[in-house]
């Protein structure tokens, strides 16, 4: 009896133990789970922890409750101008309730990937290339509220949607990086028109001040030489401002017209008195004899005559 009855305490035991085994469930923190007995839900939703069920009987489903981050595959759509573009995105999103996860979708994964595919197209219809360049976060703010809607009769919520790249055909590339061109082209013959329009209206004000100091135009000659003679030149150009002469003309007191039709003698060097022959040898320059004697620093008209072709 006694080792019967020890078989029984041993059978009953090892009963326990695989029965225990087989009832007990373990669930992580980050996950919660979903009992169904019979096939019908269990109200209570298993809490991390230990827990027990009821074997043969009861199928629990353990539900992730972290965010989830899923590529979306990249789609080919038309904008609203006409382009062909190829966009890809990010989601993310969590359970927020594991028995409508569990009861009211088949795969809550799979369901949220393929509406972030139709959403991402729908998306692309509606909007135009330079939004989907420029102001991707309206896009997705529109593609957030666009997935949220029946994502939370599953039990599921979006945290946040995202267009990660953009792809454009070659052809629309170089269309596009020519029209940049052209644009900044446009702007800087804008910038060297207006600066030329500055330009010319203070050449109009220097020009004016010159006008009213005729020394200053004298003394802007100077500056200019001085800043070519400043460079390695082996020739230097100056110009002679004509307004020079005519103050020179203004400056030269005129003779009486007496002493132009007054007959000149010629002083012969050899002797003192003059000589018989009025016409002066070749090469000499004839003077009337009045002026042959002139104060210093007194210039001749004929003096003048030469400095003014040698200019």
């Amino acid at each position: 009896m006694a080792q019967e009855l020890l078989t029984v305490l041993a059978l009953a035991g090892s009963g326990a133990v695989l029965y225990l085994a087989a009832a007990a469930r373990i669930v992580k923190q980050y996950e919660r789970g979903v009992v169904l007995r019979f096939g019908r839900l269990r109200e209570r939703v298993r809490t991390p922890g230990f827990t027990m069920i009821i074997p043969g009987v009861d199928r629990m489903h353990k539900v992730n409750m972290q965010i989830v981050t899923m590529p979306v595959p990249a789609q080919d759509g038309i904008t609203r101008d006409n382009v062909t573009v190829r966009v890809d995105a990010v989601i993310y999103f969590r359970v927020v309730d594991p028995a409508d996860a569990i009861i009211r979708v088949e795969d809550y994964r799979f369901a949220v990937s393929q509406m972030a595919q139709t959403s991402l197209r729908s998306i692309l219809g509606k909007s135009e290339l330079d939004d989907l360049l420029s102001n991707r976060e309206k896009l997705n703010q529109g593609l957030e509220l666009m997935m949220d809607s029946p994502a939370v009769e599953w039990g599921v919520t979006i945290d946040r949607v995202e267009i990660k790249d953009v792809s454009l055909p070659e052809t629309m590339k170089r269309s596009m990086a020519r029209q940049a061109e052209a644009d900044r082209e446009r702007r800087a013959r804008v910038i060297n028109a207006d600066a030329e329009l500055q330009a010319s209206k203070k050449l109009a004000e220097a020009a004016g001040a010159m006008a009213d100091q005729p020394a200053a135009l004298q003394l802007r000659l100077l500056q200019t030489v001085v800043a070519v003679a400043a460079e390695k030149n082996s020739t230097l150009v100056l110009p002679f401002p004509v307004e020079l002469l005519r103050f020179l003309d203004r400056s030269t007191p005129s003779r009486p017209a007496g002493d132009a039709t007054a007959g000149a003698q010629v002083l012969d060097p050899a002797r003192a008195e003059p000589s018989e022959d009025p016409r002066p040898p070749e090469g000499r320059i004839t003077e009337p004899a009045e002026v042959a004697e002139r104060p210093p620093g007194h210039r001749s008209m004929a003096s003048m005559d030469k400095s003014r072709r040698r200019s």
